[in-house]
């Protein structure tokens, strides 16, 4: 079984929505929800993930990766062609390719796929399926 649904505060979600809507819409999930300052989008698979600007977000604490807690989220593409498709546009969405000079295999020889950071530093990993 897969997960339930995943939430992710960011500081400011009218400049961070741009870019995780277009990676979720490339990616086959659709809208669920949305409100002031959030929105859901739900997986082919059945879960959801919440993007949101919560009021109880502590300012005073940034988001590291690399410290104890999510370090990053992993979605499936269909194949190696959605992935190369998603590193060619990611940039004007605004996520960088991590780790260009072992990409696609940055993961291993046998796993094919792309590492995007977010302008926040959100790391996400497509795997290509195939």
């Amino acid at each position: 079984m897969g997960f339930h649904h995943v939430e992710i505060w960011v500081d400011d979600f009218a400049e961070d929505w741009p870019r995780w809507g277009w990676l979720l819409a490339e990616l086959g999930w659709r809208p669920l929800d949305a409100w002031s300052g959030g929105q859901s989008w739900q997986s082919p698979d059945g879960g959801y993930l919440v993007v949101e600007q919560s009021r109880d977000l502590q300012r005073d604490v940034p988001y590291d990766r690399m410290r104890a807690g999510l370090n990053h989220l992993a979605f499936w593409a269909p194949n190696c062609a959605a992935v190369d498709r998603l590193v060619e546009r990611a940039p004007g969405h605004g996520w960088t390719l991590l780790f260009p000079d072992r990409h696609p295999y940055a993961g291993g020889e046998h796993h094919y796929a792309a590492y995007l950071e977010s302008g926040d530093g959100f790391e996400v990993e497509v795997v290509a399926r195939d």
